[in-house]
Order: C-alpha cells, then sequence, then structure tokens
C-alpha cells in the first residue's frame, strides 16, 4: 500500500510538471492568437513562430530570478482581471442584456436535458474556464489561505463570471465568431491595450507555474525520488526563490515541441484540461488522507469530501479522458515517463541507503581499536558524508583498511531533508559524540525543510565548528537539550547569545591569514601546501571563500579537560578540512531477477552517471574532496 500510494503521489507531481510545460504552451499561444483575429495577414505559421519566440526568451530569463519585476505582478494581474470583468459588461450590456438569467440553476439542469451526452462531454470544455485560474496560486506555500479565499470569491471569480458571461452574450448574437470569441468581442478602440495586457498576463502566469514546477521538483529531490540536480538561489532573490537550469530548458524544449507538434489552441487544451483534471482530483483523493491522518478528524467527515468533490471532478476527468486521442495523450505520456524515472532513483536510492544500514560498523568493532583507531591521526578535520543517522557506515572501515591516516577530528555529517516546509537555522544543526571522549568523533545531523533552500554557504564549516564546540560545552555542563541515542548524547545546539558562544570567530583578511598561517601548526609540508595553492589559483571553478580565526574565550570557569578538547578542535580547523565523501558502483546481486537487475545495473546506473556529483549538490570545495571509492551488491 505504501508503494501504491508512492506511486499515485508521484504521478500527481509528474501532472503538476506537465502543467509547467503546458500552461505557458496555450496561455503564450492563445494570447498570441489575437494577432490572427485583428488581422489576417499573420498566418498560422507566423503565430506559432511568435509564440515559440516568447516562450524562448521566457525560459531564457528564468536563470536572472524575477526579483527585479516581481513588482509588476500583482498589478498586472489586477489590471488584467479588470479589464476582462469591464469587457464582459460592456458586452452583455451591447449584445444581451437578459444573459444574466443564464446563472440560474435551472438553465444548467436545462443544458444538460437538451444537450444529453454531448452536454456531458463539453465538461472539459468548461473545466479549462477556471482551470487557469490556479497559476495564480501555483505555489501556495506563499500565500495564506484566507488571502486564497479573499482573492479569489471577490476579484477573480466575479470577473471570470462577467466576462463569460460577456462572451455568451456575444456569441448569442454573433455566432460565426466562436472559435475566437473572446478577441472578436473586444471594442476595436480597446483591443490594443487588451491584446498587450493579456500577453502580459500570460507570460505572469507562466512564470507562476515555471517557478511552481521548480518548487515540486526540488521537493521530490529533497525526499530522494528525483535525479540529484543544481539548486541555484541567488542572494539578491526572494527567500525560497530558485532556479533549476536542468529543469528549465527541459521545460522550454518540451513547450516549444508542444506548439510546433500540435499548432492549434484546441488540441493544447485538450492536453491541458487532462493535465489539470487529473492534478485536481489526485489533489482531492489525497486530501482525504490529510483530512483522517494530519488534521485526525472523522474518517465519515473524510468521506463526504470525498464523494462531494471527487464525483465533480471525476466527472470533469471523464468528460477530458474523451480527448485523450486528440492531444489529450501528452500528458499521460509525459508523465509516465517521468514517473518511471522517479521510482527508479527512489528505488535505487533506498536500496543503497539499506545496504548501508544492514553493513554498518558496529561500536563494539570501534571501540577496539583505541583511540588512533588502529592508524596514524594527523592534525585536521575530516568531515565524512554518510546517509546514516545512527551507526558508523561501511565506507568508513573501508576508508581505515586502505589509507594508513586519518584526520585528529572525525565529524560524521548527515544531510537530511525532514517533512516540514522550514527548519529554522537556530534548530538545523543536531550535533552528537561518537565513542568516547579521546576518540575525537562527532556526529552532526543537518537537518533542512523540503522547502528550504541549501544556498552556496562558504560559512557551513564555520558554523558546524562552532557547533561541535557548543555541545562540548553543553556536554560538559550536562544540559538538559541533550538526549540519549544509540551513539551517545545528542543536542539540538543553536550557538546564539542565548546559549553563549564558546569560541570567538573573526574575519580576517588575506595579510593577516597568511600571517597567520605561518605560525600555526598544520599538517602539511611546505611542499603540499605550495601545491595546494596552485593548484587553488589554478581552478578556475574554486569558490573564493572567507578566512575565518577563531579563539577560546578568556574564562576561568571553564573545565581543563574541556578548554584541552576545544583547543584540539581549534588546530584542527587550522590544520585544515577535508571532505571525504564515497563514490559508490552499485550492482545487482547475481542472484537477483531480471527485472531488479534492468533498473539497478542499467536505468538506475544510468542516472547516477548523468546527474549531478553529490559534491555539486551539496557545495564541497574541490580542492578539499577525498572520494572514497565503494562497490555496493544491492
Amino acid at each position: 500500500m505504501k508503494t501504491g500510494l508512492l506511486l499515485v503521489v508521484l504521478f500527481g507531481a509528474c501532472l503538476l510538471i506537465c502543467d509547467g510545460i503546458l500552461t505557458p504552451a496555450i496561455t503564450v499561444l492563445s494570447s498570441v492568437k489575437g494577432l490572427q483575429v485583428h488581422s489576417h495577414r499573420f498566418h498560422n505559421h507566423m503565430i506559432i513562430s511568435i509564440a515559440c519566440a516568447v516562450l524562448v526568451g521566457l525560459f531564457a530569463m528564468q536563470h536572472r530570478g524575477t526579483n527585479r519585476v516581481a513588482f509588476l505582478f500583482a498589478p498586472i494581474v489586477i489590471i488584467w482581471l479588470l479589464s476582462i470583468g469591464a469587457v464582459g459588461i460592456y458586452n452583455t450590456i451591447e449584445w444581451n442584456p437578459y444573459i444574466y438569467r443564464a446563472l440560474s440553476p435551472y438553465y444548467i439542469y436545462k443544458f444538460f436535458v437538451d444537450t444529453g451526452k454531448d452536454g456531458w462531454l463539453s465538461l472539459g470544455g468548461m473545466f479549462l474556464c477556471a482551470g487557469g485560474t490556479g497559476a495564480m496560486f501555483a505555489n501556495l506555500g506563499y500565500f495564506t489561505a484566507a488571502s486564497i479565499r479573499i482573492s479569489f470569491s471577490f476579484v477573480v471569480y466575479p470577473c471570470l463570471v462577467l466576462q463569460y458571461m460577456g462572451q455568451a452574450a456575444f456569441l448569442s448574437k454573433n455566432f460565426n465568431a466562436i472559435s475566437a470569441s473572446f478577441y472578436a468581442s473586444i471594442p476595436d478602440p480597446i483591443f490594443w491595450p487588451v491584446f498587450i495586457v493579456a500577453n502580459l498576463a500570460a507570460v505572469v502566469a507562466s512564470q507562476s507555474i515555471i517557478s511552481a514546477t521548480f518548487s515540486i521538483v526540488k521537493q521530490c529531490h529533497a525526499f530522494d525520488c528525483f535525479p540529484r540536480i543544481k539548486v541555484v538561489h541567488k542572494a539578491r532573490w526572494f527567500d525560497h526563490q530558485i532556479y533549476i537550469p536542468e529543469i528549465n530548458w527541459i521545460l522550454m524544449i518540451l513547450s516549444v515541441a508542444v506548439i510546433v507538434g500540435l499548432q492549434r489552441t484546441s488540441l493544447v487544451g485538450n492536453a491541458y484540461g487532462i493535465a489539470c483534471t487529473g492534478e485536481a482530483f489526485l489533489t482531492t483523493c489525497l486530501m482525504t488522507l490529510v483530512i483522517i491522518f494530519v488534521w485526525n478528524k472523522n474518517s465519515i467527515f473524510s468521506l463526504l469530501f470525498l464523494l462531494l468533490f471527487g464525483s465533480i471532478e471525476a466527472s470533469y476527468l471523464l468528460s477530458s479522458s474523451t480527448k485523450i486521442t486528440q492531444g489529450g495523450g501528452i500528458p499521460l505520456v509525459l508523465s509516465s515517463f517521468v514517473l518511471t524515472i522517479m521510482y527508479v532513483w527512489h528505488y535505487g536510492t533506498r536500496r543503497k541507503y539499506l545496504f548501508d544500514l544492514q553493513n554498518k560498523v558496529s561500536m563494539k568493532c570501534i571501540l577496539s581499536l583505541g583511540p588512533s583507531l588502529g592508524i596514524l591521526r594527523v592534525p585536521g578535520i575530516g568531515l565524512i558524508y554518510s546517509e546514516l543517522v545512527t551507526g558508523i557506515p561501511a565506507a568508513f572501515s573501508h576508508f581505515m583498511t586502505n589509507l594508513p591516516a586519518i584526520q585528529q577530528v572525525v565529524i560524521f555529517v548527515c544531510v537530511k531533508s525532514v517533512p516540514v516546509p522550514y527548519v529554522p537555522h537556530k534548530e538545523r544543526y543536531l550535533i552528537g559524540r561518537i565513542g568516547p571522549k579521546a576518540y575525537r568523533m562527532y556526529r552532526c545531523i543537518v537537518r533542512y525543510g523540503y522547502q528550504d533552500v541549501h544556498k552556496d554557504d562558504e560559512d557551513f564549516e564555520n558554523h558546524l565548528v562552532m557547533c561541535v564546540a557548543e555541545f562540548i560545552k553543553l556536554e560538559a555542563e550536562g544540559s538538559a537539550t541533550i538526549d540519549g541515542s544509540m551513539d551517545g548524547r545528542m543536542a539540538v545546539v543553536r550557538t546564539s547569545e542565548k546559549f553563549g558562544t564558546r569560541l570567538i570567530m573573526s574575519e580576517s583578511s588575506g595579510a593577516e591569514a597568511s600571517s597567520s598561517s605561518s605560525i600555526l601548526p598544520n599538517s602539511k609540508s611546505a611542499t603540499l601546501q605550495r601545491l595546494q595553492a596552485m593548484y587553488e589559483l589554478e581552478s578556475s571553478h574554486q569558490v573564493r571563500r572567507r578566512r575565518m580565526q577563531f579563539k577560546l574565550p578568556y574564562t576561568d570557569h571553564m573545565h581543563q579537560h574541556v578548554q584541552e578538547e576545544l583547543c584540539e578542535l581549534l588546530e584542527a580547523k587550522r590544520a585544515g578540512v577535508a571532505y571525504i565523501m564515497g563514490h559508490s558502483y552499485i550492482k545487482a546481486r547475481r542472484n537477483s531477477s531480471f527485472l531488479k537487475k534492468f533498473v539497478i545495473d542499467l536505468a538506475y546506473s544510468f542516472l547516477r552517471k548523468n546527474c549531478r556529483a553529490p559534491a555539486v549538490t551539496l557545495s564541497i570545495p574541490r580542492s578539499s574532496l577525498i572520494g572514497l571509492g565503494m562497490n555496493y551488491q544491492v
């Protein structure tokens, strides 16, 4: 049942990704179509070329962010809504003032009685009348529930009703203009202002759904349901505004391909209708589980919710499904392809994690090695990345078996996404100790929410050192904030004024850094230091990182063993930090089924080779990275 629920949720996410392809295509194409209505000089190929050029420009500008022009989005949408509402009122008065009677539910009943099956088949087209409004609230996390209710009830919905009521009045006297009723119903004096606002609104709607697609892909990636990608967030952008280069260009290519391939708004609309109604129906079905398991409401209330809204959306979905052979199959094919990629990645990642969990090194084995771990302990800090939150990963024993030395301070780092949108920075670091104090081994679990942006944070090393120092002091004080765990005692460490600061950190200039480096101990010889400096200088992608100085605050109340441990931590930081990350090769076991071998050996291995490396997604400096090869038989 868990696997089935996962597939349903992932399929819904895939439909939203398809929405990110189809929404820009249909909004831009339908808005540009106004040129053809106003002047017959614009033939269909010219309209398609203009729409493709607009789409390419829209996606090409995504990497610059929307922070400079985002203040125009709300005015454009408001002007657009008021414009279509005003045009609707004009057409109602001009062509058929009695059209307001169509608001009566009696005419709904009469419509289905008169039209029968044809009326039911038209439901899919009716859904499109309001389906596009979801683009304004595509990323619902940016809006409160009250703002959505108020804006939709008092602005969006009334303007839509006025506009379609005006179109109905216009068509009652001009039935031949049904293929382009919106632009044909606009009076000539205001055609060009409305056309410009329509295209601007199309860009805003496309921008909104593109941002929502970036967000849903990032959330899937956070829960190991999407291959590793590069998520970009710049300091000048809005909080949580992101850009994913790979997804952006894929969306652009597919959007242009949809327009060039289908060429007609009706066919693109059929595909868009399937995607929107599928999203709505799956969301309603999943909402019933939220009502029961998250809101803890009675299951009868959940069932009534499903019967009321689910039956309505199921009617629209069944009506839209009749258009599968007329362009409606595009979102189903694309969603199935993306779903396959997502599930293969999730399956392979899960099998790799279970292998690590079953083959982790026991603490008894580590304790038997003694404080030196049976090898040479050299100055420096070793950050060993692992997916495990408890226990010692097998990669560590593999490292000790094949290399004769390890850093004097070892920190096992585990980056985890938790099922909450955001994790405050003060609650992000969970620090614990592994083994006795003499081993100088720690564990750091870095927790992110599924909507948190993993920024290119050059201060990660400094925050980590500060948190470990805070943990050492809290542990000595016997703080109640430290809880028990399998490895030792864990603490949510907050380096704030309330808890005090165990180290004093200050930024140093290049001259100070160079002068201090000559008197500080370093694990590298002069030759190795010279080689490292040459490598950093020649590396074109090397990020220039700020140099920070740490020192112990002067106090008479610090225990001697705490002071010794903090001094050793400082010496290790000054000697340098090495990032040790597994470079795994995953193969299915020999006795595995053919399907498992195909998924692991071919599909999953192909995805791993062609996606972003873990060091890139975690913004690890190349000059400090050590790749550790590991073979996995899953």
